[in-house]
């Protein structure tokens, strides 16, 4: 039997990577280094991760900091924070990957992919024509094209300007 490999070492880091105990989107926030987590911004009620295992480049999880699974248990000062933070996540991925358009959208479940199902997370993947290729099709391989550690230095600049800014 003929088999295709498609060599990716790399990904060692990720597949070798040590679990981190608890929730990844519950605190502590401060002091965690990106490649532990990267957060990209918190406050009292709402924090923005890095995916470090993205969809595609730029792919952010925007969370309420309380620990809460299911959106209809959200107070509506989460909710609002939520929805701000995502319009301020898509004004900042614009203006820095120019992507062409974007997935947002909660996975609510395990059985609907919610990798973290304890705790609401909303996501964000930016994309850009031509980013779904024959590896997603024939191999169930997404490739994103910059590292996220690359990636999250680009980003954390713009989180931590004011809203304005």
């Amino acid at each position: 039997m003929k088999r295709n490999i498609l060599w990716a070492p790399w990904r060692g880091v990720y597949v070798n990577e040590k679990k981190r105990e608890g929730c990844i989107f519950c605190p502590p926030y401060e002091e965690v280094s990106p490649e532990e987590r990267p957060i990209l911004f918190f406050d009292d009620k709402v924090m923005v991760m890095l995916n470090k295992f993205p969809y595609n480049t730029g792919h952010l999880l925007i969370a309420p900091v309380r620990h809460v699974a299911e959106i209809e248990d959200l107070e509506d000062d989460e909710a609002l924070a939520m929805m701000q933070m995502t319009q301020r996540c898509l004004k900042i991925l614009k203006g820095v990957l120019e992507p062409q358009g974007f997935n947002v959208g909660f996975n609510i479940g395990k059985v609907a992919g919610a990798g973290y199902p304890d705790h609401l997370h909303l996501q964000i993947v930016p994309r850009w024509e031509g980013d779904v290729n024959f590896l997603t099709l024939l191999g169930d391989v997404r490739l994103a094209s910059h590292h996220y550690l690359e990636v999250y230095q680009k980003l954390k600049p713009y989180f931590r300007r004011s809203e304005g800014s």
